[in-house]
C-alpha cells in the first residue's frame, strides 16, 4: 500500500479550503444583508460540492481497491461502502436546499453533520484497512480547517457579529 499521497493531491487539497475560508469571511464581514446571503449561499454550496466529491473518493476506492496485502474485498462490504458514498451527495443537497427555505443557518449546521459523519466514517474505514492512511491523515488536517470555519461562521451568523477589517 502506498504510504504517502502524492504532492498534487495534497497541494489541491490545500487549495480546496480556500474558497472556505475567503467565502466564510467574507460572509461574515460585510453588512450589507442581500450579499451577506448571497456569500452564505455560496459557501453552502461549495461545501455541497466538496461533499459529494468526498463521497465519491469512495467509490474509487471500492471500484479500485487499494487493500493491505492479504485483504480481498468483500461484495456485500463494498456495496455499503458505495451507498456510504452516496450520502455525503445527498447532505450536500439536502444543505443547499435549506436555505432556499430560507433558514440558511441550518444549511451550515448540515454541512457540518456531514463534515464530521465524513471524517469519522473514514477513521474508522482506516482502522479496518479499508482506506489510505495518509489520505485519512490529509482528510483530518483539512476538515479541521473546514469545520472551524463553517463552525465560526455559524457562530458569528447566530450571535449577529460581523468581522470587521
Amino acid at each position: 500500500m502506498r504510504t504517502r499521497l502524492p504532492l498534487a493531491a495534497l497541494g489541491l487539497g490545500l487549495l480546496g479550503v480556500v474558497p472556505f475560508i475567503a467565502l466564510g469571511i467574507a460572509a461574515v464581514s460585510t453588512t450589507d444583508a442581500v450579499q451577506s446571503g448571497r456569500l452564505l449561499l455560496a459557501l453552502v454550496a461549495y461545501g455541497a460540492v466538496v461533499l459529494a466529491f468526498l463521497g465519491g473518493v469512495h467509490w474509487g476506492f471500492v471500484l479500485h481497491p487499494v487493500l493491505p496485502e492479504g485483504l480481498s474485498p468483500d461484495s456485500r462490504r463494498d456495496a455499503t461502502r458505495l451507498g456510504l458514498g452516496v450520502l455525503p451527495s445527498l447532505i450536500g443537497w439536502l444543505a443547499m436546499l435549506i436555505p432556499l427555505l430560507g433558514l440558511p443557518e441550518i444549511g451550515l449546521a448540515v454541512l457540518i453533520v456531514g463534515f464530521l459523519a465524513t471524517i469519522v466514517t473514514e477513521h474508522a474505514l482506516r482502522r479496518r484497512g479499508l482506506v489510505p492512511p495518509a489520505y485519512v491523515a490529509m482528510r483530518w488536517a483539512l476538515s479541521i480547517v473546514v469545520l472551524v470555519v463553517l463552525i465560526s461562521v455559524l457562530a458569528l451568523r447566530l450571535i449577529g457579529a460581523r468581522l470587521i477589517f
